[in-house]
């Protein structure tokens, strides 16, 4: 099957009709949204990645270990605006190559639109000048018998008038058409130039798109790789991780002691009151001469029944 290409399949049976040439420059105006779209996309995502790698650099200052997630951050958003970069410098080398070949068909439409129509203007003088020349030749013909000499020499001369004046008109006439098929002679010329031209830009524009999004694939894909690394070096650690070791290591390293604080005693102020109370009796009691055994024993009964 024969591949499809621009200049064999965006003509038009309307001679002045621009629509195959339009749709071209529509098809391309829309790839040219589309890498701008793109380009814009890489651009902020870099801003994102770079953000994001600013806010790991401030976490990493209050906890180790992020240093190298932070740096990886950097390094994708960096990638991300070269390629963003690239883009648009592929994107105005199209713009200006795209330009000037616009500019020269834009030329060329207008100069077949005008020699169309002056054309077309001088085609109905010619028509309308050799129906003049018809209609004075009839009219000799039938005043031919009827006429003098002088009327016949006036519809003689009447009549070589309008065929002189379609002549002169078939000349003029001619003379667009030809100067009409040399203006297409060449717009067909450029027409073919200028869909070569904008088919090469729309290959090399979907190739450019199709790496660039490959690329940054692959570029996601390697930070995530390179994150899982990141992620790995703490799994290995974890697996080190002893719960009974640690705690040892902090009881050994803060330990304070392995005995408790011993009871507090209850102390009785009844108690103390009537030893207090029994020393005094005692010691009045023993000095007097009717001490009394008795009396003794009863107070240090109760001085026993208060300490229980």
């Amino acid at each position: 099957m024969r591949e499809l290409n621009f200049k064999d399949c965006f003509w038009n049976g309307d001679f002045t009709s621009t629509g195959g040439y339009d749709s071209i420059i529509q098809h391309l105006n829309n790839g040219k949204k589309t890498c701008k779209e793109i380009e814009d996309f890489m651009k902020a995502r870099a801003s994102i990645e770079e953000k994001y790698a600013k806010e790991l650099l401030g976490l990493s200052k209050k906890m180790c270990g992020c240093n190298e997630m932070n740096l990886s951050h950097l390094q994708l958003a960096q990638t991300m605006r070269d390629e963003a970069k690239k883009l648009e410098d592929f994107r105005e080398r199209q713009k200006e190559t795209r330009k000037k070949v616009e500019q020269q068909m834009d030329v060329l439409h207008k100069q077949r639109a005008t020699q169309f129509k002056k054309t077309m203007e001088s085609k109905k003088t010619y028509e309308q000048k050799c129906r003049d020349k018809e209609e004075a030749e009839q009219n000799m013909n039938r005043n031919a018998s009827t006429s003098n000499a002088k009327q016949q020499e006036k519809l003689f001369a009447r009549t070589n008038q309008a065929k002189m004046n379609a002549e002169v008109a078939d000349r003029l006439y001619m003379q667009n058409v030809t100067a009409l098929g040399k203006i297409r002679e060449d717009w067909q010329k450029e027409h073919v130039k200028a869909c070569e031209v904008f088919e090469k830009q729309e290959v090399e524009r979907i190739n450019t798109l199709r790496n660039m999004v490959w690329t940054h694939l692959n570029q996601l894909s390697q930070q995530c790789v390179t994150s899982d690394e990141l992620y790995e070096e703490v799994r290995k650690s974890l697996e080190h991780c002893d719960i009974q070791e640690d705690i040892e290591h902090f009881v050994n390293l803060r330990r304070t002691g392995d005995k408790p604080p011993g009871t507090v005693p209850h102390s009785s102020q009844i108690a103390f009151v009537i030893q207090r109370k029994q020393q005094a009796h005692t010691i009045h009691y023993r000095s007097s001469k009717g001490y009394n055994e008795n009396q003794t024993f009863f107070v240090s009964s109760l001085m026993l029944l208060c300490r229980h």
